[in-house]
């Protein structure tokens, strides 16, 4: 495996920037950056231009990750040169939120092989049900299958989102990519950081990922009472204290739900995956060295997993809550994965609208809110 990233600073200075990626001969490009590097399409169309047969994915992202730390309004190209892995690129549009399972079924359906070892998928961070998504991929791939990745972000302004792959660069588009062979070890991990706080409340009324009652009363009715001066701010303040989904027993499940929209004629939070009618949330808030030790524990998981052996690449992909709850010190979250995964391992990656992976080795991916999600590649 062979490896060279780089940083632009500008969408206008795209062209020469892409000079070092030449040298490894690449057939897999990442791309993540900030909105303005895809509204205006001029990365895709350059990227197309200088690499027509290599796969390229990526996506819009709410801060950059690279080997330099965080960045904001940039563009992260990664360039990987995989000798003993085959890849297999795909691509579906989501025709509106309804249809996410079916359009993971789809996705799923264009990227399938029997000896498959992972998956990358990259969607559209609004209007999107990102739990039936991963549920519909699962449909077709079956649980054994690691998914990973990501909804893109907009900087958190949840209006508009991009992706970035074989068709070019799409608000609608869904993104897959597929490694396949028996030449790559595979890792993964994902961790909050996150406590809950307050009553459970029970879910009453709901319709997938759109949140009608808690304990029988409008659901944003209650979720405003809770958050006091910071209802003024929704949704985008809602990242700041998502809901943790318990289990039967009232205890935390691992699973955390973003806000991603409201309605106030409906008095309705639309969640970024689905909920269930007759379960149980609570309200969550963290620190920002409970943060940094969630992504430490990711990253421990990632590399239990390849048994010690340096990744050549790791993707990280943290959401824009923890982001802005960590502030000026969110560089801390990527430093202590860099800790453990080891210095030498390149880093790329993204804030992001929600994150997908597995929540424990051999068990089925599903859609996280607030994690740091890490997946990590070798290649032997």
């Amino acid at each position: 495996m062979k490896i060279k990233q780089i940083t632009i600073e500008d969408p206008r200075s795209i062209g020469s920037a892409l000079d070092p990626l030449d040298s490894i001969a690449p057939n897999l490009l990442l791309a993540f950056a900030a909105p303005d590097f895809f509204s205006h399409h001029g990365l895709a169309t350059e990227l197309r231009r200088r690499f027509p047969d290599v796969a390229v994915v990526g996506c819009s992202t709410a801060g950059e990750i690279s080997m330099r730390g965080v960045d904001d309004g940039k563009a992260v190209v990664t360039a990987i040169r995989l000798e003993r892995a085959r890849l297999v690129s795909g691509t579906t549009d989501l025709l509106d939120m309804a249809d996410s399972r079916a359009a993971g079924q789809r996705l799923a359906k264009s990227i399938h092989a029997a000896d498959l070892r992972l998956v990358l998928v990259f969607g559209q961070g609004v209007d999107i049900n990102g739990s039936a998504l991963v549920e519909g991929m699962s449909d077709v791939l079956g649980a054994s299958i690691p998914i990973t990745g990501g909804l893109a972000g907009d900087s958190g302004a949840f209006e508009k989102t991009w992706t970035l792959g074989p068709s070019g660069v799409s608000d609608r588009a869904l993104v897959a990519l597929g490694l396949a062979g028996d030449g790559i070890e595979i890792g993964h991990g994902s961790f909050g950081g996150w406590e809950s706080f307050g009553p459970a409340r029970k879910v009453t009324r709901c319709a997938d990922n759109i949140l009608q009652e808690l304990d029988g009363e409008p659901a944003l009715g209650v979720y405003k009472r809770y958050l006091g001066d910071y209802a003024d701010q929704l949704p985008s303040s809602g990242l700041l204290f998502p809901f943790a989904m318990l289990g039967n027993d009232l205890g935390a499940s691992g699973v955390i739900r973003s806000i991603l929209g409201i309605s106030e004629e409906q008095g309705s939070l639309t969640l970024a995956g689905n909920i269930t009618e007759g379960g149980y949330l609570k309200l969550m808030h963290a620190s920002t060295d409970a943060l940094v030790d969630g992504a430490e524990n990711a990253a421990n998981a990632a590399a239990a997993m390849t048994q010690g052996h340096d990744p050549g690449l790791a993707i990280l992909i943290s959401c824009v809550g923890r982001k802005l709850v960590m502030g000026d010190r969110t560089d801390e979250e990527v430093d202590a994965v860099a800790s453990v995964l080891g210095r030498d391992a390149v880093r790329a990656g993204f804030y992001s609208n929600g994150e997908i992976s597995p929540l424990a080795p051999g068990g089925q991916s599903r859609l996280h809110n607030q994690t740091m999600t890490i997946t990590t590649i070798i290649e032997h």
